[in-house]
């Protein structure tokens, strides 16, 4: 080709930058220096440019590879020449030479590298504005299959990084989209880069880089699972020095914008990944405080699992987890200005934010989580009934809770149960304004009763396994007068004899075995105001379903002249194995140190207990029961003596009781009518027995 078409480089310099051979190029490249360094002492920058276009046009992106090593040799050759002139030359110097670093020849993109170095070598801080195209660049270098081009974008890399730590008018907010962008890619390699390069800026002084975590936090715990332990590694001391930043300057760090990333990954079932993301989960609810409610759902969902690790190698995770459960617990306090009140803007919306998402983790944990995460779970709930009742006593947030707290009374562990009964108590003593202003009760703790009713009867296992332990933990956490109140006003209703009965043997039991109930067997025994002798009344109707738990019941409130009436009816009934084995259970209560008042009462003589008791010894057979019954009374000396007894104790007891006002006439015929209710029953069940049995044969 003629010497004009490459002017103004000479035939011979052409021909010498196509050589093959490399000191032929080089040679080239040295007398192109020495013709640019002319070119600028003389100020001949049309010539310049000239070249530029030569070498940048027709060599650097020319098809013949010798021509393409020749235009970059030439390049870097021009960028010494100009010297301190070259910064008016960035982009014709640079652009060609990035369009050889990415060639299929693995020799033009070594020399491209070579070339690269020795321009931004000579430009220094003029590169800037072509920083981003340029790391683009070499970022693809770093993982090149040939060892002599990744050498040589290490060279590169070095060079870059001392540029820019050593100049103040580099754009770090410029640059960062660009790394991050990168910062996607499983290429070992190239994560190694990027993170080399977080590590760089961040030592830059006043670089700010706790601004821009936003942009790269995500790809940058990404990276911290990678296989490598050198590059986990690195990663890792990286995010720490972040966080330690965050920790010393919070003020300016968007912590919202970070705090979704974070439960993401700390649900991670890599152990260092997660126990990283809890920690500065950990640092943000610390730091952030309040401006950290809205994601608590978010947090939880992520902590709460991790509250029964129990491995050595997670043990440090739970107890991270524990730290972060706890301190946003205290975020969450009765309404302050973080707090949306209702309005008529939000009427349909949650009035607390993210409340209704919060729920719904702790429901989820209820239903599936382990007994740890229950355990934490409830405390959450009943935190949040304390400190925002006006905002979880909704229909909707009520709703969502009930139905899953009565399901989880059925839960193995009894710290779950007895936690879950506190928050059902929370729930009922919760007070509501009703036209009813008389009503000693909630709305909510009769319906929390009525639904405990219905579960027991769909549930016999759970009343026959955890019923007495529900109710007597319910007796301490509520008023045990209304919870027996309550249950015989639903019982009387009830339409399943079976149940009631069974469920009434229950609450006898209860009544007359538990500490919890001492107040209540008080109140009942001396029957001194109307509302003592109304309950009376209400727990005889309902236990007329059992005829043991009435005489029992009529016994313990020394209502001994009705007793004796009661036995009597009972010995009019079949005999029956059940009822033996109830009567034996009865002289078992009597002797218990419950009634220790009722055989103390012996001893003055009270005719009406005397024959209650002389009764209930008739009904029994020659056992063990019947035996114990006859020696307690052989053991009272007005009977031995047959002398007249003393009613001085017992006129003084009875004169303080106001039974006059109680119906035992009526009290007696519905006892009839529910002993004839059961007879029935039972006759209808032998039929179909008997039916069932007939058929099969």
């Amino acid at each position: 080709m003629a010497d004009k078409d490459y002017a103004p480089l000479s035939a011979a310099c052409v021909r010498a930058l196509n050589d093959r051979m490399y000191e032929r190029r080089k040679a080239a490249a040295l007398e192109i220096e020495k013709m640019v360094k002319d070119f600028v002492s003389v100020k001949n920058t049309s010539q310049i440019k000239k070249l530029l276009k030569v070498l940048g046009s027709d060599f650097a992106i020319s098809q013949n590879p010798h021509m393409r090593k020749g235009g970059l040799i030439g390049l870097a050759a021009m960028a010494i020449g100009l010297g301190r002139e070259s910064g008016n030359y960035s982009g014709d110097l640079i652009n060609p030479i990035l369009e050889c670093l990415s060639d299929a020849d693995s020799r033009v993109r070594y020399y491209a590298c070579e070339s690269l170095y020795n321009v931004v070598k000579v430009l220094r801080e003029n590169i800037i504005p072509y920083f981003n195209e340029i790391f683009g660049a070499v970022s693809g270098l770093v993982a090149d299959p040939d060892q002599t081009v990744k050498n040589g974008s290490e060279l590169i890399d070095r060079l870059l990084k001392e540029i820019v730590t050593e100049n103040s008018k580099f754009d770090i907010e410029n640059f960062i989209p660009v790394l991050r962008e990168r910062m996607f890619t499983k290429e070992r390699f190239v994560r190694q880069f990027l993170v080399s390069w977080l590590t760089v800026l961040d030592s830059v002084p006043d670089s700010q880089m706790s601004k821009y975590l936003p942009e790269f936090l995500d790809p940058l715990f990404v990276i911290l699972d990678d296989p490598s332990p050198e590059i986990s590694t690195m990663c890792e001391k990286q995010l720490g020095e972040f966080l330690s930043n965050i920790i010393k300057n919070p003020e300016d760090v968007d912590f919202a914008s970070m705090i979704n990333i974070l439960i993401v990954h700390s649900q991670s079932p890599n152990v260092t990944l997660q126990m990283m993301a809890i920690t500065w989960i950990q640092e943000f609810v610390s730091l952030a405080g309040k401006d950290m409610i809205p994601y608590t759902s978010g947090i939880l969902n992520s902590v709460l699992p991790c509250l029964a690790y129990d491995t050595e190698d997670k043990k440090t995770v739970r107890e991270i987890a524990n730290v972060v459960n706890d301190n946003l617990k205290k975020l969450v306090e009765t309404p302050s200005d973080t707090v949306l009140l209702p309005s008529e803007e939000n009427a349909d919306q949650n009035v607390y934010p993210n409340l209704k998402e919060t729920i719904q983790v702790l429901v989820r944990q209820l239903q599936r989580g382990t007994q740890q995460s229950k355990v934490a779970a409830l405390d959450w709930l009943h935190h949040l009934f304390i400190q925002i009742p006006e905002f979880m006593f909704t229909h909707e947030h009520l709703d969502l809770v009930s139905p899953v707290l009565l399901k989880t009374l059925s839960d193995h562990s009894d710290e779950v149960v007895i936690l879950d009964l506190d928050v059902l108590a929370k729930i009922s003593s919760y007070p509501v304004q009703t036209k009813d202003s008389k009503s000693t009760t909630s709305v909510h703790f009769k319906q929390f009763i009525t639904s405990l009713l219905k579960l027991f009867s769909a549930d016999r296992n759970l009343l026959e396994t955890k019923g007495s332990f529900i109710i007597r933990q319910l007796c301490v956490l509520l008023k045990a007068e209304d919870i027996y109140r309550s249950f015989s006003e639903l019982l009387v209703h009830e339409e399943n004899l079976k149940f009631s009965r069974l469920m009434v043997e229950t609450l006898s039991t209860i009544l007359l075995t538990s500490s919890e109930l001492y107040d209540l067997r008080s109140m009942l025994r001396e029957l001194k105001s109307r509302d003592s002798c109304q309950l009376f009344c209400s727990l005889y109707q309902t236990w007329c379903h059992s005829q043991i738990s009435t005489i029992s019941l009529c016994l313990l409130c020394g209502c001994y002249s009705h007793t004796v009436d009661l036995i009597r009816l009972v010995g009019e009934q079949e005999v029956t194995v059940e009822m033996l084995t109830e009567l034996d259970r009865l002289v078992q209560l009597l002797e218990s140190p419950i009634f220790t008042f009722l055989r103390m009462e012996l001893l003055d003589g009270d005719q009406d207990l005397v024959s209650a008791m002389y009764g209930l010894l008739m009904l029994l057979p020659q056992s063990e029961a019947f035996r114990i019954i006859q020696n307690r009374l052989a053991c009272v000396p007005h009977l031995q003596n047959k002398s007249q007894p003393s009613t001085k104790t017992r006129k003084a007891k009875k004169s303080i009781k106001v039974t006059d006002e109680i119906d035992f006439v009526q009290l007696l015929e519905h006892f009839q009518e529910m002993t004839e209710k059961h007879h029935m029953l039972r006759r209808k069940e032998k039929t179909q027995m008997l039916l069932a049995k007939h058929n099969q044969s």
